[in-house]
């Protein structure tokens, strides 16, 4: 059997059990089984494939089958054009999430140098991608999930900037350290009911403490606003990502505890999604 043979019973059986994506996660699937890129399989379709791997790719098929992200069959996942290392601990960076880098890189001069908190980390991914584009800043990440927090240090050692940020496994009710130029979040943000609707791929395999906020999913939120009070220095920058039909409640509760909206990022669907906000006192 060559790679198009397997391609074509890839795409048959993702399809036949509804995965939208069939095409490009066939490819990704038997292109990363045989540790070949996308592009390189794409050009060898007739090539021969082993017993073996095609074997191990129909495993991958039958993971997929059962809507398990593609990102953590393959361990990995893209985000501000760079590779991060991702499993069943840690939520799977998205797009929109990208909006907090952006951001954070239209504040911090390229030659600055500001110690930035994030609160939250998971995978790393948010204050890795800051810190490369901006050597000279330095950070501290935290999560409550031990497990998380070892992807986020395997992130840290790939990108080689495991000596520019410290880890700890701590709430932030409980970290009482240094003042901060900056803290980041992408907290959860999810209500109870809305998780009951979230799709199988999200709610039966992302960590539900990365997601869920209580009743009306601002607790985590409301928290993070007033120990940031304590943690930022005057005119430091609290930035962070929230849930749709939150941009009301999430600036009232911030002008309430002595922080200027500076700014509100909406989404590619236009949604509200990143609030950057400054503390005054």
């Amino acid at each position: 059997m060559n790679n198009l043979e397997a391609l074509d019973y890839g795409i048959k059986l993702l399809k036949k059990n509804k995965i939208t994506s069939y095409n490009i996660d066939s490819e990704l699937l038997l292109a990363n089984i045989q540790n070949l890129s996308r592009e390189s399989l794409l050009i060898n379709l007739d090539r021969i494939i082993k017993k073996k791997k095609y074997y191990d790719y129909k495993k991958l098929l039958q993971r997929r089958i059962k809507k398990e992200p593609i990102a953590y069959i393959l361990k990995k996942k893209e985000f501000w054009n760079s590779k991060f290392s991702v499993n069943k601990n840690v939520l799977i960076p998205r797009p929109e999430t990208e909006i907090i880098v952006e951001e954070i890189l239209n504040i911090i001069e390229t030659k600055s140098s500001k110690n930035i908190l994030d609160v939250g980390t998971g995978s790393g991914c948010i204050l890795l991608s800051i810190i490369k584009e901006r050597p000279n800043c330095k950070g501290t990440a935290l999560d409550i999930s031990k497990n998380a927090l070892n992807i986020a240090k395997t992130n840290a050692k790939m990108h080689h900037l495991e000596n520019k940020i410290k880890f700890e496994n701590i709430d932030i009710d409980k970290f009482m350290h240094c003042k901060y130029d900056l803290i980041v979040s992408n907290p959860p943000y999810i209500n109870k009911i809305e998780f009951k609707r979230l799709e199988d791929n999200v709610k039966q395999f992302e960590p539900k403490i990365a997601l869920v906020a209580g009743v009306d999913g601002l607790k985590i939120i409301k928290n993070l606003i007033i120990k940031s009070k304590k943690l930022l220095k005057n005119n430091g920058k609290l930035i962070f990502e929230i849930g749709e039909k939150q941009e009301n409640k999430v600036k009232n509760f911030l002008m309430k505890n002595n922080f200027y909206i500076n700014k509100i990022c909406k989404d590619f669907r236009s949604c509200p999604r990143v609030i950057v906000s400054t503390k005054l006192f």
